[in-house]
């Protein structure tokens, strides 16, 4: 299992520092996320350009936003971004999508489409736009919400066939994980009978990874199952003991997920006590 974190709150300054310090301290991972204003979430900077920033500052982790909501982003210029940012990181890119949440004002303030099946094709058709422009090979695309008629991006991706995707997925949804089987990993949200989205337990992700064995091809490559959570910082045995269980069924990735309440010193606090291998 690796172990990553998501940079929820300080300057841009201060998270340039905690992303080097969490290289420093063993993570793997060094996230942050995508989104336009929202409430009870200040500042929020440009996800680009502050992973940028992060891929100088470190020359291991992996960097990423979650989630990327490419149905508010033109899918050309996401693919020209998310190139050169993994260029300048030396193929450490990867690139999770999800649908998106309309409480960000970028979308419902805005007049874009919030429509569920609307985004869902636009996302659909965004991902096979950014798999062709990785390429690095002339393409051209007909589909119902974009239509290119000729394009060539240079260069393509640093890491090839493409950056890795990692789509967020409503289990036991069939379309919804059939599309993130499609690509290099999923970050699950739990589907109850109400309809109430619910957190992940080892037994959930033991399915998700029983089910993508049994449904993805032989060759499709590696998998990610990404488990989000909080780990105590102060008690690394049952920051273990939290973890172990997703680990043992099945889980790649365990990312620390703290939204509420948190400062630079508390996201501090919790990389210098290393991830909880």
């Amino acid at each position: 299992m690796k172990y990553g974190i998501i940079l929820t709150a300080g300057t841009l300054d201060e998270m340039i520092g905690l992303a080097a310090e969490a290289e420093a301290h063993g993570w793997d991972g060094v996230f942050y996320w995508d989104a336009i204003a929202m409430s009870g979430f200040s500042p929020i900077y440009d996800p680009w350009v502050t992973m940028a920033a992060f891929a100088t500052a470190t020359e291991r982790v992996r960097l990423g936003a979650i989630i990327t909501p490419p149905s508010r982003r033109r899918p050309w210029k996401l693919a020209k971004e998310t190139a050169t940012l993994d260029h300048l990181s030396h193929g450490r890119l990867v690139l999770p999508v999800g649908l998106g949440v309309l409480d960000d004002q970028g979308y419902r303030n805005t007049g874009e489409v919030t429509d569920l099946r609307t985004r869902a094709e636009m996302l659909d058709e965004s991902l096979e736009i950014l798999t062709r422009a990785w390429s690095g090979e002339p393409f051209s695309f007909e589909g119902k919400h974009y239509q290119i008629s000729e394009m060539h991006q240079q260069p393509g991706s640093y890491q090839q066939p493409r950056i890795p995707i990692w789509v967020v997925g409503v289990w036991p949804r069939p379309k919804s994980v059939g599309r993130a089987f499609r690509y290099d990993g999923i970050i699950p949200q739990y589907a109850e009978d109400q309809g109430i989205l619910s957190h992940a337990t080892p037994e959930r992700v033991r399915a998700i990874a029983d089910a993508a064995r049994e449904q993805r091809p032989a060759d499709a490559g590696p998998f990610d199952i990404i488990t989000e959570g909080v780990s105590p910082a102060d008690d690394a045995a049952a920051a273990r003991a939290q973890v172990a269980p997703f680990a043992e069924a099945g889980a790649t990735w365990w990312i620390e997920s703290r939204w509420q309440g948190e400062t630079a010193d508390s996201l501090r606090a919790r990389i210098v006590a290393g991830p909880p291998r």
